[in-house]
């Protein structure tokens, strides 16, 4: 059925009005046509002719990176994950995941396999991005085309499309897709460029990091007293905790005790310090191809349908003006973020303890317990705690002025 729906699509977007097959990245029918797994094993083979075709790489990369999400997405419909159980506050949890009318019973172990997955998948897709040295390779996508199988069953249908997830991710997107004004670019076209393949990476190594955070630690704690919260078929020690989707939605006694042994299991012991180590480097990584990645937008003197702009460029993101003094906050943000990972400035203490901040780079190269409760009375951070430069909050002042207040979401965008 997939190959079937992958010939259909790919044969009318052929034959569109004013399209080529030619003028098209062939990674761009397979997105369109919702076959990530025929799209990757294609453009592999091509490349072990070709190796230095960069936009087929970039294309291979890409499609890597989304089959990543996709993986992601279908282990968590398998086992019919809520996503909107915790407000859509935890990571990788935002996903639009379809309800499952039939998930099946997940283990602790079953979870730790998606996440293991993930930091395969992602690594896959950063290992193939990396190699790309042609300063002027360009990846025109429609991601308005793109389609997702979000839910395994072979078919990519309307309904998993990319800009539904981008749209739930990112404000911005969501400002332009619901109602916005797309008459200029109604398939929503990114040319991707240079630049974009650094920003790629980039985010390939922070989700990596976030997945590595989580797999370090051991969870099996939290997972038997609340896993019922997210999934309706846990296995845990607990058969009388029951699933009830609607249950964060009002109050009870169960509803209450539940929230509160949340609450009181958030308490991580470190299963696999390496990963955490491991974590560090991927953000470190992150930092440098942020760097990579705005020297080449910088450089560019073109404007083609940007997907990160300069301050002379148009950007396809709604109300994405990027501004030179943008540009240099950015730059502050990513070396001040670089002098906290390295340890040299400390992350400012929320108590008196006489002027002395955290180390956090200790707290990746030292891992104890994670326990937030104690972190956010102090106490977790105390192991921690050194004399030296401790980071100003004028420094994040200015983040958010020049950002206009909206800082987290330009820094996800920018990454």
């Amino acid at each position: 059925m997939r190959t079937a729906l992958a010939a259909a699509l790919v044969a009318v977007f052929i034959a569109a009005p004013g399209v080529s097959a030619e003028d098209r990245p062939v990674a761009e029918q397979y997105l369109i046509a919702g076959d990530l797994a025929g799209g990757q094993k294609f453009l592999a083979e091509h490349l072990k002719g070709k190796p230095d075709d960069a936009q087929a790489r970039f294309g291979l990369g890409a499609v890597q990176f989304v089959r990543a999400v996709e993986h992601l997405a279908q282990g968590f419909y398998k086992y019919g994950m809520q996503p909107d159980v915790a407000g859509g506050q935890l990571p990788f949890a935002r996903l639009p995941i379809p309800v499952n009318p039939k998930p099946e019973p997940i283990t602790y172990a079953d979870l730790r396999g998606i996440f293991e997955s993930l930091v395969a998948d992602l690594a896959t897709a950063e290992g193939t991005l990396a190699p790309i040295g042609d300063d002027d390779v360009t990846l025109p996508i429609r991601l308005g085309w793109v389609r997702l199988d979000l839910d395994g069953d072979g078919k990519a249908g309307e309904s998993e499309s990319l800009m539904k997830i981008l749209g739930v991710l990112n404000r911005q997107v969501r400002a332009g897709t619901e109602g916005g004004d797309r008459s200029a670019n109604p398939e929503f076209e990114v040319v991707f460029d240079r630049g974009d393949v650094a920003w790629l990476r980039g985010y390939c190594h922070l989700l990596m990091a976030m997945a590595e955070v989580y797999l370090a630690h051991d969870g099996q704690p939290l997972f038997d007293h609340s896993a019922h919260l997210f999934f309706p078929r846990p296995k845990t020690p607990f058969a009388f905790l029951k699933h009830d989707p609607d249950a964060m939605k009002g109050f009870s006694t169960a509803t209450a005790g539940d929230v509160v042994a949340f609450i009181h299991m958030l308490r991580f012991p470190v299963k696999e310090p390496a990963r955490i180590k491991a974590a560090l480097g991927h953000l470190e990584a992150m930092i440098a191809l942020s760097r990579e990645s705005w020297k080449y937008y910088l450089a560019e003197t073109d404007n083609r349908r940007e997907w990160v702009p300069n301050p002379k460029q148009d950007t396809v993101m709604p109300n994405g003006k990027v501004t030179e003094e943008m540009v240099r906050a950015w730059s502050e943000f990513l070396d001040e973020s670089e002098a906290i990972l390295a340890g040299k400035t400390l992350v400012p203490f929320w108590r008196d303890a006489g002027g002395k901040g955290v180390n956090l780079r200790r707290v990746f190269t030292e891992p104890r317990e994670m326990d937030p409760i104690l972190w956010f009375q102090g106490t977790g951070a105390a192991p921690y705690l050194e004399d030296g430069r401790v980071t100003t909050p004028q420094v994040w002042s200015r983040l958010l002025r020049v950002f206009r207040g909206e800082f987290l979401g330009f820094a996800l965008w920018f990454n």
